[in-house]
């Protein structure tokens, strides 16, 4: 469900340990859960040095062997918290801040990275800038596009991953069933025993 046909087919999210899961269904909004916890006193960075970024973009399928620099750190943190307000504001149906929707639209005018054909298979190449760009213009093609009002952000009270909600109903309530659906599923049937037993 993404515009850019030159982006990866699986659904991109957040990160378990030192894994990457991959849920909110939208490269960009994958992005903004590296940042986990957000509603959290203290949320959790995964992107703390520059070898993060690189595996995060080696994991979302974007490219390997990018590489990444402090400056290089700053740059996707400052993209991703531009597209976290603006998923915000499509969430809410408020008015975006112009000056996310100007760092969004800098990253995008950069080239984006190059979809090659080898041995049958697509593989992509660039540097950061076209990583950035790619994730950019998916941003841009989420929030201007019909999908935006299908923004969500997870109903379990340990999560705050925004995530494209893709039901027939539209009205899926967790970024994934495996992980926060299902805790939230069994939190409710022991509160109901528990309630039972008194």
């Amino acid at each position: 469900m993404t515009g850019d046909a030159t982006l990866p087919d699986h659904c991109v999210t957040g990160q378990y340990g030192e894994v990457f899961a991959f849920l909110s269904g939208r490269l960009c909004l994958d992005l903004t859960t590296t940042l986990q916890v957000r509603h959290r006193d203290r949320p959790i960075e995964t992107l703390n040095v520059p070898d993060d970024v690189r595996g995060w973009i080696e994991q979302a399928g974007l490219a390997g062997g990018v590489r990444v620099d402090e400056a290089g750190l700053d740059r996707i943190r400052e993209l991703r918290e531009a597209i976290h307000r603006l998923g915000r504001a499509a969430l809410s149906s408020a008015t975006p801040d112009p000056a996310d929707v100007a760092l969004v639209n800098g990253a995008a005018a950069r080239p984006s990275m190059i979809p090659c054909l080898i041995d049958g298979a697509v593989r992509r190449r660039g540097d950061l800038d076209q990583v950035l760009s790619t994730i950019a213009r998916d941003a841009i093609d989420l929030f201007a596009g019909p999908y935006a009002a299908r923004i969500r952000e997870c109903a379990h009270p340990d999560c705050s991953r925004l995530y494209l909600d893709a039901s027939h109903a539209g009205r899926r309530r967790w970024c994934g069933m495996a992980a926060c659906g299902n805790r939230s599923k069994s939190a409710a049937y022991r509160q109901r025993r528990h309630a039972g037993t008194e």
